[in-house]
């Protein structure tokens, strides 16, 4: 034929070998037919396809049907077969391209493709630097190509449908669709599969010989890998290995499995979740956070957690999502621990259980725009953060409040409309163990109603600017203890109420600068629980009884107020600093009158023992009522108030700016007070001061408060009708004050954007647990998750520089609070403190934290918590430590941050010590 046999480093192949006559093509053709014919009658005879066993490493082959099914080449229609296949014959199309060269030998029935060679075949392609199709054995190799200099290029890359392999060369067969793999390497959800050697047996299963799997972002010189010397992989599911050990920094450790199950799927699946082990002083040694999770559905998951301790100690957990895509999402969570200290027989014995139950619901807003389910609730024992052993929650541990809330409402669209919701709430003081419930609170209104408004146009003067509106609310109300709840007895004490309420108002426009609003308000009180009192002369006390049985009341009232707005500019010049000053100023005076209700007051004597009246005791039957009683004195009250708002233009620092900036001065600076005319005595009422602004470009927020009284006290600290300037005092007592400032500062790239994403799934979980949405308190962290969260992944995919940083990211926050307090002429402040938190990035992959204060009253340093993290890249490792205080304890934990491995940590900690 002319053409010369390639060499086996695959040098050059002379193009002139294609010049062939027509002749000579159908002289190939016959030969070919011959001898592909005498093939199939062998693979027939055998019902097996053959494959040589002589085959060099580097040769590769396929059937040339695929030579005929070239474009460029003549087809006879006599080669046109209808008749079925046999076995051995290729089930479609092979088409193939280079772009070097693309070189046939007919003598051995081999094609050579150099250059960005590619090669299709069903669901199968391989691209490579050079590929040799064999036609005599189905068979393909696929390689790299080697230049002058000894480098390697254009690594074969083996795609068969979602898989993808790179490896170094590989040998594949049509026939059988089996392959021979050199040096591959593929990813299989997040890990990475290295092999020397690899067999593929089908669409699905591979063996490989000495593989290393990884999870590293640099699977070329991974940090860690496990090798698995002989192991089975299936695509998207498993692999299946024999021994395998942990190697770091390819030095091997002892860290090993005589057989192991890694999962690959991409899917939620059921499974074991291995728990940790460590050793406490209290309670001996323990296993936690061990348990099975369960993926139910594509809408629903379980995980159902447990802890053991070998004193009798246990724990029980267990933690489920939901999510209907543009529905609702959710979750819920219920803890329970029984706990034991010391041994039986000891006098420091003790058994105590607590328990959590949190619950998160929200509902799409484009679910329903007419109806919204929500909650959020955080109840349990008062004493469990405190108590846990299995977490470490720091706001909530110095938190005092539990909350929950769980709300329906549905709006009926219409003229009017109506808005109906029904809520039940929880709130829980830890320190005195006392719970207020609502089961449940029932509201329900109607928007205003214009009945004197035109049909079109705006509504102008009192008559058209009428408008009533109804609104109700009905409570259940229970009143408990952490002793007594989800008992019988917690109902005992349960109040029942309605009250109803339509408001009537009106307003308009006064000498067109004065806006006058005006109204009367009628309220009825549905009620359960009324009381009687009489006086017993024999035990000499007054004795209360309940009554149950439906009772109201109905009141009324009137008021007006007058407002404006006036606006103040002082102008400085364009050439100086500050160019203008704006002052904005909002007086109002209103006016309530309140009629006397003497009707639903009765009185008792209280008479001695010689049956004389001492004195004689009103009351009301409605004192218990849920919404108020009614009034028994006549009120009649002017209220005064001034708000004011302060902001300035000044020349901007910034030469190339042409407007001035606007500087706010103070936010709001608020004056209150009332008088009441029907008052003999103490007419006036205290004025309260509100005042609040924000410095250095608003990261500064300033609020402030005073209360002061215009009367003064008597010898005895008592309030007297005098007013305190008239008593040889100042024009106001200062009765009571206060001041919070916070601050928050970093220098240019402190904030981590990612790092802040990562913390926000903690401070929600503060926040619904009733904590703060800052870290003052310290940053809520749970042993019990650990799992890898999309801002950890969003952090591992920025690289970072190589270079030395010289500017070392930083940000601290700050807050300050003081309260006065001299009601009493105690002149004391009643608490003083300062309270900080900050985090230093050392180098892009340390960073420390810390939170901590200063109680400025009683000179000493509140709870203080100190953390330490390293990104190890692929790991995560970090610190947490609480140096003093009755919670003294430290946390260390190291662990692979991807779920496929996340049970491969370690974590010990140090406890609290106990206290006597």
């Amino acid at each position: 034929m002319g053409i010369q046999k390639p060499s086996h480093t695959f040098t050059k192949i002379h193009l002139k070998a294609l010049q062939t006559n027509h002749f000579q093509i159908l002289f190939a053709l016959s030969f070919t037919v011959l001898i592909n014919t005498f093939s199939f009658a062998q693979d027939i005879k055998k019902d097996k396809p053959q494959i040589k066993s002589d085959i060099a490493k580097d040769s590769v082959t396929t059937s040339l049907d695929s030579l005929l099914d070239q474009p460029s080449r003549e087809q006879d229609s006599i080669l046109q077969d209808t008749v079925p296949k046999p076995k051995g014959m290729l089930d479609g199309v092979v088409t193939y391209s280079a772009k070097g060269y693309v070189s046939t030998n007919q003598k051995e029935q081999k094609t050579y493709l150099y250059d960005n060679a590619k090669i299709n075949y069903l669901d199968m392609e391989i691209t490579a630097g050079i590929i040799v199709i064999d036609n005599k054995t189905n068979e393909v190799y696929a390689g790299r190509l080697k230049d002058s200099l000894g480098n390697y290029s254009q690594a074969p890359v083996f795609t068969q449908g979602a898989d993808v392999v790179e490896p170094d060369s590989i040998r594949f067969n049509f026939d059988t669709e089996k392959a021979v793999i050199w040096n591959s390497r593929t990813e299989q959800s997040g890990g990475y599969i290295i092999s020397e050697k690899t067999k593929k047996e089908n669409d699905s299963v591979y063996f490989v010989s000495r593989a290393k799997f990884t999870t590293s972002e640099d699977p070329d010189n991974p940090e860690y890998y496990f090798l698995m010397r002989n192991a089975k992989f299936v695509p998207g599911e498993k692999v299946v290995t024999g021994f395998t050990n942990m190697y770091i920094a390819d030095v091997p450790t002892p860290i090993g499995l005589p057989f192991g199950y890694f999962p690959l799927t991409a899917k939620k699946t059921s499974g074991i979740i291995l728990p940790s082990f460590g050793e406490q002083n209290d309670r001996g040694y323990f296993l936690q956070n061990g348990g099975y999770y369960f993926a139910v559905n594509d809408y629903f998951d379980l995980a159902v957690l447990g802890d053991y301790y070998t004193n009798g100690s246990y724990g029980f957990r267990t933690q489920s999502n939901y999510k209907v895509l543009y529905k609702f999402s959710g979750n819920f969570g219920f803890r329970y621990e029984n706990l034991i200290n010391s041994e039986r027989g000891f006098p420091d014995y003790s058994r105590s259980t607590v328990y959590n139950i949190r619950w998160s619901h929200s509902q799409d807003g484009k679910a329903n725009p007419n109806s919204r389910f929500s909650a959020s609730v955080n109840l349990g024992s008062s004493n469990y953060y405190q108590q846990s052993i299995n977490q470490i929650n720091n706001s909530n541990f110095l938190n005092n409040t539990l909350s929950s809330s769980v709300s329906y409402s549905k709006t009926f669209q219409g003229e009017p409309q109506v808005n109906l919701s029904l809520t039940a709430t929880h709130s829980q003081n830890t320190n005195t163990e006392q719970i207020d419930l609502t089961l449940p609170t029932l509201q329900a209104s109607v928007d205003r109603i214009f009945p004197f408004a035109p049909k079109e146009g705006s509504k102008k003067g009192v008559i058209q600017n009428i408008n009533l509106q109804y609104n109700t609310r009905a409570e259940n109300r229970i009143q408990t203890t952490d002793s007594l709840f989800f008992k019988p007895e917690m109902f005992d004490d349960a109040r029942v109420g309605m009250v109803h309420s339509i408001p009537l108002t009106t307003n308009f426009k006064l000498f067109k600068h004065l806006s006058l609003s005006t109204g009367a308000n009628y309220q009825e009180n549905w009620t359960l629980n009324t009381v009687e009192k009489y006086y017993d002369p024999i035990e000499n006390i007054e004795v209360t009884t309940k009554v149950s049985g439906f009772d109201a009341f109905r009141t009324y009232n009137f008021n007006a107020s007058l407002g404006t707005t006036v606006y103040g500019m002082f102008d400085f010049g364009d050439d100086k600093k500050i160019q203008r000053l704006r002052h904005v100023m909002r007086p109002s005076i209103s006016y309530s009158v309140s009629p006397s209700f003497d009707r639903y007051y009765t009185s008792y004597d209280v008479i001695d023992a010689n049956g004389t009246t001492i004195e004689e005791v009103e009351y009301t039957r409605f004192e218990n009522s849920l919404f108020g009683q009614p009034n028994k004195d006549y009120s009649s009250v002017v209220g005064l108030s001034l708000g004011n708002n302060f902001e300035a233009k000044v020349r901007d620092s910034d030469s190339t700016s042409v407007d001035p900036k606007k500087v706010v001065i103070l936010n709001n600076l608020n004056f209150s007070t009332a008088y009441d005319i029907a008052r003999d005595s103490l007419n006036w009422s205290p004025l309260r001061v509100t005042g609040g602004t924000q410095i250095f470009n608003s990261k500064m927020s300033i609020n402030f408060g005073a209360t002061l009284d215009p009367y003064a006290l008597d010898s005895n600290n008592n309030l007297i009708d005098k007013f305190n300037i008239n008593n040889g005092g100042s024009l106001f007592r200062l009765t009571s004050a206060n001041m919070t400032m916070n601050y928050s500062f970093s220098s240019k790239g402190g904030n981590d954007k990612s790092k802040n994403q990562r913390d926000e799934a903690a401070m929600e979980e503060s926040i619904q647990s009733g904590g703060r949405a800052d870290d003052l308190f310290g940053k809520p962290e749970d042993f019990a998750n650990q799992t890898l969260n999309d801002a950890d992944r969003e952090s591992d995919s920025k690289i970072p520089s190589e270079l030395y940083k010289y500017k070392i990211p930083w940000s601290i926050r700050l807050a300050y609070a003081v309260n006065y307090t001299n009601t009493r002429r105690q002149n004391e402040i009643s608490s003083h403190s300062l309270m900080f938190s900050g985090d230093i990035q050392l180098s892009p992959r340390w960073s420390v934290g810390g939170s901590s204060g200063y109680d400025l009253k009683n000179n000493g340093i509140t709870y203080t918590t100190l953390r330490f993290e390293r990104d190890l890249k692929s790991w995560r490792m970090n610190f947490t430590w609480v140096p003093f205080s009755s919670q003294k304890s430290w946390n260390f934990f190291i662990g692979i941050k991807s779920s496929i491995l996340q049970d491969l940590k370690y974590d010990k900690r140090r406890q609290q010590d106990k206290q006597l």
